[in-house]
């Protein structure tokens, strides 16, 4: 370099801002995040790059110049929290209308006291919303007319925004606003009406979330007035049933996304009516406690020239779930499903996972999370050899009952399911599962997201045979007492995508598995270690060596950790924002002093004599 001419050096000349964008838009959000620090250009080029982008800030004076800047967005979105009705939040919204031409989506969601002037002033600078929200926020419905009050009648108090307020707002912006959000509010059925009436109003999504006093018959009324829904979400509507199904299935023929989670009151009714909706993609039944899958089932089969090609599928704590139901459900749904939860389907086994291996391999996401039965065979794709009870081995069948003498207490009581270890997986079934070419969960290579937390059967065996996904970006592994180490390394070695990782309740973690995953796990941002009680306060030390993108920490309760080992990660981890150490250092004391007490001499006096004694 020292005989090199500098006058000679040609200028590399930049990339246009079109190629750029093209070449990171092959990056995932994380790694194009990443490229925006290299410099100005890419720093652009990474924005464009991405559908929209969402800013949050406070409503301030110092957010009206962020506000300005962000004018060369072609499409971005805002989150403002603490607005109200003063002079600065309607400063701000009108700097965003005059920098963002317009602004299209509103939330205002859980703020409590929304008063009609609030409600005026912060809309009023917005004349084309496309979005709005109000969810959480305390609406002056009608009163109910068995609560002594007629149909109709509208609180006329300026503290609470009104449904004739309301009204008004949504028919000035008919002609744009295509989707409202009124979860967690005590809209009533009338209310409901009220607004799905409104003239030339054609809503494309409605969330009413929780909204309990809302009945099939306003449902049916719903679906009349606005049968261009293609998003509705009444979760928690608990007085909704299976008529409510119905009416949805006959009337919105545009439906892609519906949820139904925790309306208990659901039966199989109408599930086979809804799945014949063409247009359905995702389907929400969690903790819909009679759901069995039986209809479902038939509705994707009766229907198949027009039935839902359904991409998201939640069965989550839907308890009457089977293998037969998964089994069919995968092959119906082998093209199109890219997320299913079976979380807490207690009757889930292996058969299922199989199943999922087999046909689903297109899955983005799993949850599997407190299925009980799963074992490393279900993971591994193999099927577990016979196993023999001792009394089967001796031939010894036990004492029998008679009719004249029951169970006295001295026999041999039943095993309870609990108390049944699967057959652990020797060298031999590893070496055949690499022979062979059977359904592992290997062969969901386009996993994102994978819960298997809570299937306490689950071993070293399948983890580290199994878990091998170079694009995952999410895995839970908690509550899972029989991994080691070994899972750790294998998974950071496999996964070094990964930017969450769950391992609460594993006591089999240590430092010795930290040290062993920190370094392939650099793009880690949420790391969950409670109650670990191996882990010291060196694995802190190695996290601030290795993970310096962590954001979430949670290491309640690891009784070997001090204060001062968090403190000191707080210092150098930049963009740490939750670290959870409740109880840490804590726990070992305690006993520690509580073991003390116990042993320690009591001193009385008995007629002038000390007396020693001990608790």
């Amino acid at each position: 370099m020292e005989d090199c001419n500098w006058e000679d050096i040609i200028e590399t000349p930049e990339l246009p801002l079109e190629i750029i964008v093209y070449i990171l838009s092959f990056l995932h959000a994380s790694d194009r995040k990443e490229a925006s620090l290299v410099c100005r250009s890419w720093y652009y080029a990474s924005q464009d790059s991405q559908r929209k982008i969402t800013f949050c800030f406070p409503a301030s004076a110092s957010s009206l110049e962020l506000i300005r800047g962000l004018g060369r967005k072609s499409r971005c979105g805002l989150i403002i929290s603490q607005l109200d009705g003063f002079s600065m939040s309607r400063s701000l919204l009108l700097e965003v209308r005059s920098a963002l031409s317009g602004l299209e989506e509103l939330d205002l969601s859980d703020i409590r006291y929304l008063s009609d002037l609030t409600f005026n002033r912060l809309t009023g600078c917005t004349p084309r919303l496309r979005r709005l929200s109000l969810a959480g926020c305390h609406i002056a419905f009608e009163f109910d007319p068995y609560g002594g009050c007629p149909v109709g009648a509208v609180s006329d108090s300026s503290a609470l925004l009104s449904l004739r307020n309301l009204r008004r707002f949504l028919t000035e912006q008919k002609s744009t606003l295509v989707s409202l959000d009124l979860s967690r509010t005590s809209i009533t059925p009338e209310s409901l009406r009220t607004v799905a009436q409104v003239q030339d109003l054609v809503l494309e999504e409605l969330c009413l979330h929780g909204c309990k006093e809302l009945t099939d018959y306003s449902m049916e009324i719903l679906v009349k007035h606005q049968p261009s829904l293609q998003r509705l979400g009444i979760s928690a509507c608990t007085e909704l049933t299976s008529r409510s199904v119905e009416a949805i299935a006959q009337g919105l023929k545009s439906l892609t996304h519906l949820s139904l989670s925790r309306d208990w009151r659901i039966t199989e009714k109408g599930l086979a009516d809804l799945l014949s909706v063409s247009s359905l993609r995702s389907l929400d039944l969690s903790e819909c406690l009679h759901v069995s899958g039986t209809e479902i089932v038939n509705g994707l089969t009766e229907s198949s020239a027009a039935r839902a090609q359904l991409e998201t599928l939640n069965l989550k704590s839907c308890t009457y779930i089977r293998d037969l139901a998964v089994f069919s459900l995968t092959q119906l749904l082998g093209d199109t499903l890219r997320e299913l939860d079976l979380t807490s389907c207690v009757n889930v086994t292996d058969l299922s996972v199989r199943a999922i291996a087999t046909y689903l391999q297109r899955l983005v996401v799993l949850r599997l999370g407190w299925c009980k039965e799963v074992t490393d065979w279900g993971l591994l794709g193999m099927v577990e050899t016979a196993r023999c009870e001792p009394d089967q081995e001796t031939g010894d069948k036990g004492p029998r009952f008679t009719r004249t003498f029951g169970n006295m207490g001295f026999f041999k009581p039943p095993r309870l399911p609990f108390e049944d270890r699967p057959k652990l997986v020797t060298q031999n079934d590893l070496q055949q599962f690499r022979q062979q070419a059977g359904a592992s969960l290997l062969a969901l290579s386009r996993l994102q997201e994978l819960d298997l937390s809570a299937c306490p059967k689950l071993t070293d065996s399948s983890i580290t045979q199994v878990v091998h996904y170079p694009d995952l970006r999410r895995l839970s592994l908690s509550m899972l007492p029989e991994i080691t180490d070994a899972s750790l390394a294998s998974v950071a070695w496999h996964c070094r995508s990964l930017t969450s990782l769950a391992l609460s309740h594993c006591p089999g973690i240590s430092d010795r598995g930290v040290a062993q995953a920190a370094p392939y796990l650099r793009r880690l941002q949420h790391l969950y270690l409670s109650c670990c009680n191996n882990i010291t306060d060196r694995s802190l030390l190695l996290l601030v060596q290795h993970c310096n993108r962590l954001k979430t920490l949670d290491i309640s309760r690891c009784k070997n950790i001090s204060i001062t080992a968090v403190d000191l990660l707080q210092s150098q981890l930049p963009f740490l924002e939750n670290v959870h150490y409740k109880c840490i250092g804590l726990v070992e004391q305690l006993d520690a002093d509580t073991e003390q007490l116990l042993h320690q001499p009591i001193l009385t006096e008995e007629d002038g004599v000390v007396v020693r004694s001990c608790l």
